[in-house]
């Protein structure tokens, strides 16, 4: 992982699931990230749910992606 990359870390289940009924969409609409991308945890698998954190100053903003 390279320093300027943003973590990248994979949700369990539950933790998928929570998000998914707070934003209360499905899997499928969320954006797409492929499996074999550099930023990936290794045990990354598809259907997993990544949270990417960026940090840009003193804020941090959290993105999510479903792994294809």
């Amino acid at each position: 992982m390279h320093i300027l990359q943003p973590k990248h870390t994979k949700l369990s289940e539950k933790e998928a699931q929570e998000l998914i009924n707070k934003l209360n969409i499905s899997k499928s609409q969320l954006p797409k990230i492929i499996l074999n991308d550099v930023g990936l945890p290794e045990n990354c698998n598809i259907g997993d749910v990544i949270k990417i954190e960026r940090i840009e100053g003193e804020k941090i903003n959290l993105y999510y992606r479903v792994v294809v």
